[in-house]
C-alpha cells in the first residue's frame, strides 16, 4: 500500500514540475505546449510501447509446442493470480534478463532473454515469471511509461528553451532562474523517474514472490542476472538493452548495471534498487513465509 501510495505522489510530483517547467519557460503557451505534448507522447505510447519494447528486443513469440514448460508455467502462476495470460515472447539475447509490457493486463506480454533460459533452474525461472506477472497485473508498466514520457517531455521543453529561447514572460525576467530552471528540472525529471520504477520494482518483487511462493529462488536468480550481466560482454546485447529509455523495463539492469558508489546520492541515479538490497527484502519475506530461519 505505501508503495502504490508512494508512486501516486512521485506521479503527480512529476507531472507537476512538467507543467511548471512549461509555464515558466514559455508562459500560457508554454503550459498548453507541455499538457499536449505529455498527452500525445502518453497516448502514442499507450498503445504502441508494447510492440516497440519487443521489437527493440528483437524477440519472437514463444509458441507452446516449441516452449511447452514456459506457456505450462506461466498459465500455472496467471490461473493463481486469477488473471490474464500475457502473449509469451523469447529474445535472442544471451543476456540473462526478462521484462514484462503492454499496457494493461489482457494486452501484455511477457519477455525472457535466451541468456536466462540458459543460467537459471526451474524455480529461480517461476520466480522471475512471477515478478514479471507482477508488474502486468500492479499495471507497473503503465506506469512507468507515464513517468518516462512526463520525463522525456520536460527535458524536451528544457532542450527547446535552451536552444531557441524560452522564460521571457515579464514575471520570469531573472536569468539565473531561466538557467536553474534548464539545467534543473530534467535532472529532477529523471530522479523522479527513476524513483518511480525503483518503487515498482521492489513492489513487484514482494507480489511476485507471494504468488509464486518461492522468495529465495527470485532471490537466487537476481544474483545470477547480477554476476551473469557483469560477466558477459555486450555483444549480441538487442537495441533494447543497449537504450537507457528500455532500461528500466528489464527485472535486472542490463549488463549488470553501472558500477555506481553506494550512498544516499548515488543511488538516487540508479533504475533498479541495489540487488542486495532486493535480496534481503526476499529474505525477510521468506522469514515471514517461515522458509527461513
Amino acid at each position: 500500500m505505501f508503495k502504490s501510495f508512494k508512486t501516486v505522489i512521485l506521479l503527480a510530483t512529476l507531472s507537476g514540475l512538467l507543467l511548471l517547467a512549461g509555464q515558466y519557460l514559455g508562459g500560457q503557451q508554454g503550459l498548453w505546449l507541455a499538457l499536449g505534448i505529455a498527452l500525445a507522447l502518453n497516448v502514442g505510447t499507450y498503445w504502441f510501447s508494447d510492440k516497440l519494447a519487443i521489437k527493440m528486443a528483437r524477440a519472437r513469440e514463444a509458441t507452446e509446442a516449441d516452449h511447452p514448460w514456459y506457456h505450462q508455467m506461466v498459465h500455472d502462476l496467471s490461473t493463481k493470480a486469477s488473471a490474464p495470460m500475457p502473449r509469451l515472447y523469447i529474445s535472442p539475447s544471451p543476456q540473462p534478463n526478462a521484462f514484462a509490457t503492454g499496457r494493461n493486463p489482457r494486452h501484455a506480454a511477457v519477455c525472457v532473454n535466451q541468456g536466462l533460459i540458459d543460467i537459471l533452474d526451474r524455480d529461480e525461472m517461476e520466480g522471475v515469471l512471477a515478478h514479471e506477472l507482477s508488474h502486468v497485473y500492479n499495471r507497473d508498466i503503465l506506469i512507468g511509461t507515464v513517468a518516462a514520457t512526463i520525463a522525456t517531455a520536460i527535458t524536451f521543453l528544457a532542450r527547446f528553451a535552451l536552444f531557441f529561447g524560452g522564460g521571457r514572460d515579464s514575471n520570469n525576467n531573472n536569468p539565473i532562474a531561466q538557467i536553474a530552471m534548464l539545467l534543473l528540472a530534467p535532472i529532477a525529471a529523471m530522479l523522479i523517474q527513476f524513483a518511480v520504477t525503483r518503487s515498482r520494482e521492489t513492489q513487484a518483487d514482494a507480489t511476485g514472490a507471494q504468488l509464486s511462493g518461492k522468495p529465495l529462488a527470485l532471490a537466487s536468480a537476481l544474483q545470477k542476472l547480477e554476476a551473469g550481466g557483469r560477466a558477459r560482454a555486450r555483444m549480441g546485447a538487442t537495441p533494447a538493452e543497449t537504450s537507457s529509455a528500455f532500461s528500466s523495463l528489464y527485472i535486472a539492469a542490463p549488463f549488470g548495471g553501472a558500477k555506481v558508489a553506494r550512498g544516499a546520492i548515488s543511488n538516487m541515479f540508479r533504475t533498479h534498487p541495489r540487488t542486495e538490497l532486493r535480496v534481503a527484502n526476499l529474505e525477510n519475506i521468506a522469514r515471514r513465509m517461515g522458509q527461513l530461519a
